[in-house]
C-alpha cells in the first residue's frame, strides 16, 4: 500500500521560514503532479501549490512571491519552501501526488497524514 510521508512542519514565528518534504514510502512505478494543500481549522482544504512532472508550478494567490514549490524527480520527492510566513498561514498541510503503484495500475491521487504548521509569536 503507497503511502506519502511528509516531514519538516512545526511552530516558527511571523516572518521565519520552513521546509516541507513529502515522498511515497515504498516502491512505485510513476508519479505525476504533486501538490500541496492546506487546511485550518473551520475552513476547507484550499490548494496552496502544485508541480508538474516538467516543472510546471501553480500557487495559490495568498502565497505567491513567498512559497516556492519544488520536486526531485530521481528520490519522487515534493518540497515547500515557506518563507515570510504569516500566522494566517497556520494550518495543517497535506501532501497531494498522482502515482501509478506499478505498471499495471491506473494512476490515482494519494494523500498524505498532514503535517501541522502554526505562525505564532
Amino acid at each position: 500500500q503507497v503511502q506519502l510521508v511528509e516531514s519538516g512542519g512545526g511552530l516558527v514565528q511571523p516572518g521565519g521560514s520552513l521546509r516541507l518534504s513529502c515522498a511515497p514510502s515504498g516502491s512505485i512505478f510513476s508519479i505525476g503532479v504533486m501538490g500541496w494543500y492546506r487546511q485550518a481549522p473551520g475552513n476547507q482544504r484550499e490548494l496552496v501549490a502544485t508541480i508538474k512532472y516538467a516543472g510546471n508550478t501553480n500557487y495559490a494567490d495568498s502565497v505567491k512571491g513567498r512559497f516556492t514549490i519544488s520536486r526531485d524527480n530521481a528520490k519522487n520527492t515534493v518540497y515547500l519552501q515557506m518563507n515570510s510566513l504569516k500566522p494566517e498561514d497556520t494550518a495543517v498541510y497535506y501532501c497531494n501526488a498522482a502515482i501509478r503503484p506499478t505498471v499495471t495500475t491506473m494512476g490515482i491521487f494519494y494523500w498524505g497524514q498532514g503535517t501541522q504548521v502554526t505562525v505564532s509569536s
